[in-house]
């Protein structure tokens, strides 16, 4: 027992050490987590190994034979020295790894100078990222952007549901609860487009509920900032056509409905093709700023409701003329 359970440990840690379990690591915080993972895995793995090995090796040792299906086995005080041991030794080993894993938390989440702030606003089925405005106001974005090597504080929060920011290639992660500010820090260290998911199931749309952060330089950084600062530009055309197209697609709407001008066929929300059929615009205007005052059949009131918000009052103008168009019926 003693043979095989070494040489399955052994092999058991190394083919742990070696899976790459995790993506891109691009985070200051990323290096001593996916450290707490290794050693977890050597911890580990020694443990199931030789559990499995002894319950394997009594299976095959002391089974029941034939002819042994009346038979009691003989009475057995036990070993109190060894019950002693292997209550111990867990006891130990539980109280080593919590307080490092500790003491790696209360590292990764240490307050930092230069620290940048952003509030995340999670809903069903968006993320929304808010960063403080020189007059005091702020700015809104529907993609996180990140100056690179500078620490960020997250602020979450939820406006109807349980949801959960993730940025796995920064490997931090916490829930957004409605009415309480969730808080954690990061640092981001390499460059380049990293996926953000929601990981707590929030609803029929908690797949499409994506977004990106962009780490970029500070220069970067800066001049995207000043560039979401500014008023949204008036629509081109008188507010519809392509304009109105590209509002669909990068609010992400897609997500959510079918429309066959965008090449979109999701199904959490009606398909926009039929419901909206021979509707004029102020009805369509009506369902984006207030998306709970008429409810397609067998759907539920799950669209966020800040979109005359998001878009402004050309956006939407936009929007609506796009959507009316090309949901003509014939």
């Amino acid at each position: 027992m003693l043979g095989i359970g070494v040489v399955a440990s052994i092999l058991g840690i190394a083919a742990g050490l070696l899976i790459d379990w995790f993506p891109v690591a691009a985070s200051e915080e990323a290096k001593p987590i996916d450290t707490l993972w290794d050693v977890l895995i050597i911890a580990s793995v020694p443990v199931f190994v030789g559990v499995s090995v002894v319950v394997l090796f009594s299976v095959v040792k002391f089974r029941m034979r034939p002819g042994e299906e009346e038979l009691d086995g003989p009475p057995i005080h036990g070993n109190t020295k060894l019950e002693v041991v292997w209550t111990a030794i867990p006891a130990i080993l539980l109280v080593g790894l919590c307080t490092y894993a500790f003491i790696v938390l209360t590292d990764v989440e240490k307050a930092q100078a230069n620290t940048m702030e952003v509030r995340v606003v999670g809903e069903q089925f968006a993320w929304t990222f808010f960063y403080p405005g020189e007059d005091g106001k702020e700015i809104s974005a529907t993609e996180l952007h990140l100056p690179i090597d500078r620490p960020v504080k997250f602020t979450l929060q939820a406006k109807d549901v349980l949801h959960d920011f993730w940025i796995p290639a920064f490997r931090m992660k916490k829930d957004a609860v409605p009415g309480i500010n969730v808080t954690y820090r990061v640092t981001p260290n390499r460059l380049g487009e990293y996926p953000i998911v929601c990981a707590e199931l929030c609803g029929l749309g908690h797949a499409t509920m994506r977004a990106t952060a962009v780490v970029q330089t500070e220069a970067d950084f800066a001049s995207w900032l000043e560039e979401a600062a500014k008023p949204p530009a008036p629509p081109a055309g008188g507010g519809g056509g392509d304009n109105g197209k590209g509002l669909f697609t990068s609010n992400g709407c897609g997500g959510c409905h079918t429309l066959a001008d965008a090449g979109t066929n999701a199904t959490v929300g009606p398909n926009l093709d039929e419901v909206l059929a021979g509707k004029d615009e102020a009805f369509i205007k009506t369902s984006i700023e207030d998306p709970s005052a008429e409810i397609a059949n067998g759907y539920s009131d799950t669209m966020p409701k800040d979109y005359g918000q998001r878009l402004g009052a050309d956006g939407v103008d936009a929007l609506a003329k796009y959507l009316s168009e090309v949901t003509k019926e014939g």
